[in-house]
């Protein structure tokens, strides 16, 4: 492979959609690029979804259709990220080679009729995957409207049973083990007589009850999927030309997917936020709905944003996000006035350098008949239009002003990727009495959003890019660092947040951290592991909640509301030498502290023994960031307000403020700014208002 991952550093801002022309009933393309300029649009995304259009027939390409849309673009310098369209094959591959299916249990393809059916490692597929890259890439890679490349869509959405990959699952276990004697005793194969003598005698996933091999199962299918993404970076980048990049876009809760890992080697990172819009965004109220592919709330579209810069730590590109209504027919929610405006200026706020819509028109047919884009059904220009409209005039203005843009970040939170696997596998939280594969994200999300909703703001990191910074660096640049739901972990991942401690750190130890090893074995050890002593407090009980319990302020305690409570989880923490922040208001739990924390000469230990509810989680870190980077603006915000910032790279700093709901809110500034939009300087003191689902931008003077 001639892979060149290093990392694209964008200039000004890109704003565009996901344009397919080949899906109009009619030849639209110079009026469809016209409003596109017209609106500040810059950029569209096209050719990853038609391998049939591109390849009708095996091995007879047509590859001239889309040479009018490229040129047509460039003559309005709107500029085009190419993609690959592997992930959606033809009808002739499907029924000429059926034996590349992919397979959710062992010898049951995966029915045909949708996308992503395929086991992208089979040879046969690959074969056919690289002669359709190199065909269209090489012919369109010196294109001077092409600016990068998009390397299949979306991947890791299944985890493949099928025979190929089983057998290099075995291959890859006996690298990573060598012996059977090694992988009986790691895995405890002794339990329930399932030690092998022979690795011919490993059983198949499908009937799997330990969470050893399902573990080293779900790391060993997030590395087909890398590789699988890295074979094709390498591809491109034999035709990319100096200065394109080379990325793929995530729908980041996919199983079979490591994010981390997979970006390492490509040039920035990519993602597809799609979030619940309307009522979905309005601070006073709290509606849930699933977090599979889109989230609901205000902090869960920055925990979104924030996750897409925590896979390099760097800018990355929103590759598709809303534009009207997202979803089923049944789901028709289209955002309020204001609200496009709200969530792509969130974005930008938290490191996007891109944002694009998916897509440009509604379509009137397939399974996203009423996924709706910019243009309606009737593709006649209308509301959404003139508001995408509006945001392409303003980013206009904005444009460099931001370059070398990095978020702020109050409190830092842990990411691990195996401890999510771990939970999907055997989940510590359950909702209506069914485990509740999205235990991991529970955990975390309630903290983020304690920070969220606290006026804070938050920066994700996985537990590998910490090790990268080491512990001194890690205190310094992030002097509050919440390690919750981290699962699965290894001594040094035990011992670095022990030193970090020692380097002046604030850990924030929520629960199931540290609970089992790399093998997802719990350890034989007081809870949690190797960071008791320095907290202060242990437990050795634990017990699930069908009901919130209240939570009060201990005699050293916090500023709690009456909404504090804990969720779902509750340890049975004993302190050890440990203030007692806050306590159960409960006959049996009360017994127990509810949060602890311990002074260790620079550093500190907290402990939170439950899922915090948001009032809870919004106290604890007030508590630990009193004085958030957003009071510098306009002094102490809440929400509805929330101000978002970072770093530029002249050494100055951009604002973004918001008001998340239907009422004016006012702001004071507490320094000069400049509004790049408007050009307009304002002093220190001066009074600003924001209308209902009102977002503003400011730089420092």
């Amino acid at each position: 492979m001639n892979l060149r991952p290093e990392l694209y550093e964008p200039t000004g801002l890109l704003f565009g959609v996901a344009y397919y022309p080949e899906y109009h009933l009619s030849d639209r393309l110079h009026l469809d690029l016209d409003l596109m300029r017209d609106a500040g649009i810059n950029v569209i995304r096209v050719g990853e979804s038609v391998w049939s259009t591109w390849e009708p027939r095996d091995g007879e390409f047509d590859l001239e259709w889309l040479a009018p849309v490229l040129d047509a673009a460039h003559d309005r310098s709107i500029r085009v990220i190419l993609g690959t369209p592997t992930y959606a094959v033809p009808p002739w591959l499907q029924a000429s080679y059926p034996e590349v299916a992919g397979q959710r249990r062992s010898g049951q393809p995966i029915p045909w009729g949708a996308r992503q059916e395929v086991d992208y490692t089979h040879p046969g597929f690959l074969f056919h995957a690289e002669r359709v890259i190199r065909a269209v890439i090489g012919r369109y890679a010196s294109h001077p409207a092409v600016i990068g490349f998009q390397v299949d869509n979306e991947p890791g959405l299944e985890i493949f049973h099928n025979h190929g990959v089983f057998v290099r699952f075995v291959r890859w276990l006996k690298a990573r083990y060598q012996d059977v004697e090694t992988l009986n005793r790691e895995w405890g194969l002794t339990y329930w007589s399932h030690r092998i003598n022979d690795w011919s005698e490993l059983w198949r996933p499908d009937g799997n009850t330990f969470p050893q091999y399902d573990l080293a199962w779900r790391r060993f299918q997030a590395e087909l999927t890398t590789n699988f993404i890295s074979w094709q970076a390498g591809l491109v980048s034999e035709s990319a030309l100096p200065g394109q990049f080379v990325t793929t876009c995530l729908q980041y809760p996919r199983r079979a997917l490591d994010d981390q890992q997979l970006f390492s080697n490509l040039n920035i990172g990519a993602g597809n936020p799609y979030y619940g819009m309307q009522d979905h965004l309005d601070a006073s109220r709290d509606l849930q709905q699933p977090n599979y592919w889109t989230t609901t709330g205000v902090a869960g579209l920055f925990r979104q944003a924030d996750r897409m810069f925590s896979s390099k730590q760097a800018r990355y590109l929103v590759t598709e996000t809303n534009a009207q209504s997202i979803g089923t027919a049944d789901q028709n929610f289209p955002s309020y006035p204001g609200q496009l405006k709200q969530s792509a200026f969130v974005l930008i706020s938290r490191g996007a350098a891109m944002i694009e819509y998916w897509h440009w028109h509604t379509l009137p047919y397939g399974t996203e008949t009423y996924w709706g884009g910019v243009l309606p059904h009737s593709l006649k220009p209308g509301r959404v239009y003139a508001e995408v409209s509006e945001i392409g005039a303003e980013l206009k203005h904005i444009g460099q002003a931001i370059d070398g843009y990095e978020p702020d970040a109050d409190v830092a939170i842990l990411w691990s990727n195996p401890s999510r696997y771990a939970m999907q596998y055997m989940p510590p939280l359950h909702h209506e009495g069914v485990p509740d594969e999205e235990s991991y994200e529970r955990i975390v999300d309630a903290f983020h959003r304690g920070v969220i909703d606290g006026g804070r703001q938050a920066r994700i990191l996985h537990l590998s890019q910490s090790h990268g910074l080491g512990a001194a660096e890690l205190a310094r640049k992030f002097p509050i660092l919440v390690a919750a739901g981290v699962y699965i972990t290894t001594d040094d991942d035990l011992n670095l947040l022990c030193d970090y401690v020692k380097e002046g750190g604030h850990l924030i130890i929520g629960p199931r951290t540290a609970y089992a090893d790399e093998e997802a074995r719990a350890r034989v050890a007081v809870a949690p592991d190797r960071l008791h002593d320095l907290a202060g407090a242990w437990y050795e009980e634990y017990s699930n909640l069908d009901g919130p319990v209240r939570v009060i302020a201990g005699p050293n305690g916090l500023a709690l509301d009456e909404t504090a409570s804990g969720e779902a989880w509750i340890d049975g923490l004993r302190s050890e030498g440990a203030s007692v922040l806050a306590q159960y208001d409960h006959p049996r739990f009360g017994d127990f502290p509810a949060i602890t924390t311990m002074s260790q000469g620079i550093g500190r230990v907290t402990m939170v023994g439950c899922v915090p509810s948001p009032g809870l989680a919004r106290g604890i870190i007030a508590w630990a960031a009193p004085t958030p980077v957003a009071t510098e603006l306009a002094g102490e915000v809440k929400l509805p307000l929330y101000v978002s910032s970072g770093t530029v790279a002249e050494g100055g700093r951009a604002w973004f403020v918001f008001n998340w709901g239907w009422d004016k809110q006012e702001i004071t500034l507490a320094l000069p700014v400049l509004d790049p939009v408007s050009g307009i300087s304002h002093e220190a003191g001066t009074i600003l208002s924001l209308d209902a689902w009102g977002t503003s931008t400011f730089v420092s003077r």
